[in-house]
């Protein structure tokens, strides 16, 4: 992990951590390595979710980049997949994401994509640290017909909606009736005309963002709202995203709900039926439960394992060209389709499989056991985090657990990539002994890293 940017992209609190300051450092810096990766002048599209920071962040970033010679196109409010997609589709040579994704508003984040869509390599990254942390190269000073021009884009979410719609092509979904919630985030500009389109008898929530309300007990990190309105309203199925709509987790017509692991399960068994599955296998991380590898022998499906992370599983997808990969927390990526996680398409290709098979969602789910999973978050201090793994008590903890639990269950302790947490994860067929496992490991982590 780097010195700015984490597993997924630079983060902290507005104009705290992740101050105007950084952010214009970080344009500038961010424009200097692709003029000398691409020996011309760059160009540079950047859009954003609906926090209150966001445009503060972007004129930061966008003087940063016009400073040092790049020309930048605003695409305003769109979904990160959406970027991803659309700075191939126009031939930038790199797009910038403004979001926090499914982290509160007083967060947010930078997210650099190459001209092919991809999250910047790491050496690129470190580049860029380099320039910003270490002075190693001063930016130009451009004055005149050098500096960089800005203009805005008039069909981000036309030229997006209508590539999600050709995944999906010559399907009828009239007569599903399906809920959506935003977040009151970045799918709200894009979900609502989309399903629509389709066909489907849409019901929206969470989509009027003000600034503040993105991920306010809404969408993928809060589905309480999104379970009640399924069963009240009679729903085929609920599709919740996060702030900038790169995850989704769904809800079944009982307002049970179906996670990550669950929909990559779904999915990677119907594209395997359809022969379009890359040597029968689905990419997941470490965090997968224990029911979805049962799932996958059962079904004759291979499984690659990487780090948490959705750039771990993407890394690994495009080296071996697998067609589909993913986390629990909703990280859905159909190689065929995107170059990042996209929580739309995702819902697409699971509504799609419920018109394939005539199955609801709660049948196709139950083919899944889930094993009970306890996850423990414990808050840190930054010194903590940076050296839980050396500490000694905290290893005795972790050994003890996974002795008594033995092959019967799991036990996974990591540091959160985005946040100043300890994720202490334990798995297993008896919920009580891995709830008191978990609680005790969770403690001595708190006494050690505050």
């Amino acid at each position: 992990m780097g010195r700015l940017f984490g597993t997924d992209g630079a983060r902290g609190v507005a104009n705290s951590e992740l101050t105007c300051e950084l952010a214009m450092q970080i344009g500038r810096a961010a424009a200097m390595v692709l003029i000398d990766e691409n020996k011309k002048r760059p160009r540079v599209m950047i859009g954003m979710d609906t926090r209150i920071s966001s445009n503060m962040l972007c004129s930061a970033i966008t003087a940063g980049l016009c400073s040092v010679g790049a020309d930048v196109m605003h695409l305003g409010v769109l979904p990160t997949p959406a970027v991803a997609f659309l700075v191939k589709k126009y031939e930038y040579d790199a797009a910038v994401m403004i979001t926090a994704s499914h982290n509160p508003c007083e967060y947010n984040g930078i997210k650099i994509f190459q001209a092919d869509g991809y999250k910047l390599p790491d050496e690129l990254e470190e580049k860029i640290e380099a320039i910003i942390l270490d002075g190693v190269t001063l930016p130009p000073v451009k004055i005149g017909a050098d500096i960089g021009r800005i203009r805005s884009s008039e069909m981000p979410t036309f030229d997006y909606t209508r590539h999600l719609i050709s995944t999906v092509e010559g399907m009828d979904f009239s007569g599903y009736k399906v809920a959506l919630d935003c977040a009151n985030g970045a799918a709200s500009v894009t979900a609502p005309d989309l399903f629509t389109e389709l066909g489907v008898d849409s019901h929206i929530k969470s989509s009027m963002p003000n600034g503040i309300n993105i991920n306010r007990e809404c969408g993928s990190t809060h589905l309480d709202g999104l379970q009640r309105y399924v069963k009240e309203y009679g729903c085929d199925v609920g599709f919740a995203f996060d702030g900038d709509a790169d995850r989704m987790l769904a809800v079944d017509e009982n307002g049970e709900i179906v996670d990550g692991d669950k929909i990559i399960a779904i999915c990677a068994k119907d594209m395997k039926e359809r022969g379009v599955l890359t040597d029968d296998t689905a990419v997941v991380t470490v965090m997968s439960n224990m029911g979805f590898f049962e799932f996958c022998k059962k079904n004759g499906i291979k499984t690659e394992i990487t780090k948490v992370g959705d750039r771990y599983v993407l890394e690994n997808m495009r080296e071996n060209n697998f067609k589909i990969g993913g986390e629990q927390s909703g990280h859905v990526i159909f190689f065929d389709y995107a170059s990042t996680g996209d929580g739309q398409l995702t819902a697409l290709q699971l509504l799609a499989v419920m018109k394939r098979t005539g199955k609801k969602l709660s049948e196709l789910a139950a083919e899944m056991e889930v094993f009970p999973q306890v996850l423990i978050n414990v808050r840190v201090s930054q010194m903590g985090k940076a050296r839980y793994d050396k500490d000694e008590e905290i290893k005795k903890a972790i050994a003890s657990a996974e002795k008594e639990l033995g092959d019967s269950g799991r036990v996974l302790v990591r540091v959160s990539g985005t946040e100043p947490l300890v994720r202490v994860m334990l798995e297993g067929r008896d919920k009580d002994k891995i709830q008191i496992l978990a609680e005790e490991i969770a403690q001595v982590v708190k006494e050690r890293l505050i």
